[in-house]
């Protein structure tokens, strides 16, 4: 079983990393998706995202081996690879049909489902305080959906459909995360995702059109590029500081992630109004999205609170 190493301010920073990152790819995705299909985008970042990395471990003869991973570490990969190709795939599908802010919101279902699953896997700890905080959130989603939320419940046109579509995306993406988890237990957070990376792309081979990255506009090209880096790093800070913190933690963390995409949508449309919309959200949802990150930074802060309050009510009673 992995146990985080403790030093929560290293995973803190890496978390952080990853939100920003992951909050701003949807804009350049939306943009690459107007010529390449879901596939082949796919295939691309995790392509160059793995050949990167092999490059680099060849390098400094740090290449993972096999070996150590045994019967039960084969299938850790397996279900690893499976969860990645899932969730990519099936989120560029859903993301063709919403906005980057509301594809990304519905994408932090992700690391809640992650947190559930690591109280129970991981036997981390779950207080009431962070049951709080995961009720304000579900509150924050309700009200986020307020102008649609008719839509979601009685149709299935394709507002519906691309929510379904990113939701099935973040049930697969805890597979990915959960066997990744485990992996770090036999290799670093590089090789794992090198191994994952290029399984990926090989998986994904027999639905690839790579021609279709020749229709791009240079400026989509570099986009492209650009998703591809973003791949790289943002997963990469993520492996590391799941070695680093408790999945509970940064799952919650990574809920900040809307809000990023929502700035930076606002900003992209104000600068490139011909490229990127505002999104068409209202007060109300606007303030659901800001209870999504509240509630997440419940549960995350919860148990830390909790063990503060506790040392320090220890020491006011403890006798002189």
């Amino acid at each position: 079983m992995h146990i985080s190493s403790g030093r929560w301010v290293y995973g803190l920073s890496l978390t952080l990393l990853t939100a920003l990152l992951w909050g701003i790819l949807p804009i350049k995705l939306k943009q690459v998706l107007q010529v390449m299909d879901p596939i082949t985008v796919t295939w691309f970042r995790l392509m160059v995202s793995g050949t990167c990395l092999f490059i680099y471990l060849a390098a400094v003869k740090r290449l993972p081996s096999p070996k150590v991973l045994g019967k039960r570490g084969g299938w850790l990969v397996a279900m690893a690879v499976c969860g990645l190709v899932g969730n990519y795939v099936l989120y560029l599908v859903g993301l063709k049909m919403l906005s980057p802010g509301t594809a990304q919101l519905v994408v932090q279902m992700g690391p809640i489902f992650l947190m559930i699953a690591s109280v129970f896997l991981f036997k981390e700890r779950f207080s009431l305080g962070q049951g709080v905080g995961l009720l304000v959130l579900i509150i924050g989603f309700a009200l986020f959906f307020n102008q649609r939320l008719a839509e979601l419940l009685t149709s299935l046109g394709t507002y519906t459909a691309g929510v379904l579509t990113i939701l099935l995306a973040t049930t697969i993406w805890v597979f990915y995360a959960l066997g990744q988890k485990q992996l770090l237990t036999v290799w670093n957070s590089l090789q794992v995702m090198m191994v994952i990376y290029l399984s990926c792309a090989f998986l994904l081979l027999p639905w690839v059109h790579p021609m279709e990255a020749l229709q791009l506009s240079p400026l989509q090209g570099w986009l492209l590029l650009a998703c591809c880096f973003n791949t790289l790093i943002a997963y990469g800070a993520f492996a590391e500081a799941l070695a680093h913190w408790e999945a509970s933690r940064v799952s919650a963390t990574l809920a900040i992630t809307p809000l990023v995409t929502f700035v930076a949508v606002a900003i992209a449309a104000w600068l490139w109004p011909d490229y990127v919309h505002a999104e068409q959200i209202n007060g109300l949802g606007y303030g659901g999205a800001v209870l999504v990150v509240l509630g997440s930074a419940s549960v995350a802060l919860a148990p830390s609170l909790i063990a503060g309050l506790k040392a320090r009510r220890a020491r006011l009673i403890q006798p002189l």
